[in-house]
């Protein structure tokens, strides 16, 4: 099943909200979707950035290079004092930064104009629709529930790397006594449930603003639409490194020997 949601101008001037990605067409039955072209421009976008800024590396650096090594150079001081150990600091710098910068390059490219605006008209549901080809990728729940189960089999196999199997096992199952094995049954529950807080924190949150946009755009245009798209674009770095630091915390719990 494909989640997500669509937002678009009916022909009647109204507003439509449609919880499912917009479908572009099929490749060997798999749907592609206007939020999973959006993710492979994002991640295309990137790439190119990364090999422009390492082939104009400079000892004076320019105004770009600063701010990366800013962004890096913060990020991995923030994540060894987080884990108290430059070792464990590289060890997972790598993960840690690229769930932020994607998620960051996701919510802001998802603002730019053109997004939602160039497409195919396409008949949906009797009615011809403009189908864009770039939406706002992280309004899908498919991505965003990727990106927690990612962040949750990184955490468990950090941990598990990190203690070995059956000390971190322990965690969630201890015969010891009734209450520490209440207690244990209450952790492995609310490692599940990081899957659900993870992809719909993330989600709703984008979800809301896009919406909110929509609705500003509709009802008062060229005027609200300016500082609810600030708005938004700080939500978006909030959202991000909220997301990464969760990740960053939840190992560092994870790589903890268990007391009992």
């Amino acid at each position: 099943m494909i989640f997500g949601i669509q937002t678009a101008y009916a022909s009647e001037g109204s507003i439509s909200i449609h919880l499912a990605p917009s479908i572009l067409g099929h490749v060997f039955g798999i749907p592609i979707t206007s939020t999973l072209i959006m993710t492979w421009f994002v991640m295309i976008l990137l790439i190119v950035f990364v090999i422009h800024v390492r082939a104009t590396l400079s000892l004076v650096p320019g105004k770009i290079q600063n701010a990366v090594e800013l962004l890096i150079g913060g990020g991995f001081d923030y994540i060894a004092d987080s884990l108290e150990s430059k070792t464990l600091a590289r060890k997972y710098f790598p993960l840690i930064m690229t769930i932020f910068v994607f998620i960051l390059a996701l919510n802001w490219i998802g603002l730019l104009p053109g997004v939602d605006s160039v497409g195919i008209m396409q008949q949906v549901h009797g009615e011809t629709k403009l189908v864009p080809f770039l939406h706002p990728a992280n309004t899908d729940l498919n991505l965003t529930i990727s990106f927690a189960i990612i962040a949750f089999f990184a955490i468990e196999i950090i941990g598990i790397m990190s203690l070995g199997f059956f000390k971190y096992a322990s965690k969630f199952i201890n015969f010891s006594s009734p209450l520490a094995f209440l207690i244990g049954i209450i952790e492995l529950f609310s490692e599940l449930a990081r899957l659900v807080s993870f992809s719909f924190r993330l989600f709703g949150n984008i979800f809301a603003g896009k919406t909110l946009l929509v609705i500003a755009i509709f009802f008062v245009p060229f005027i609200l639409p300016v500082p609810i798209l600030a708005f938004e674009m700080f939500v978006g770095l909030i959202q991000a490194f909220i997301f990464a630091v969760l990740t960053l915390f939840f190992i560092k719990l994870a790589i903890q020997v268990p007391e009992h």
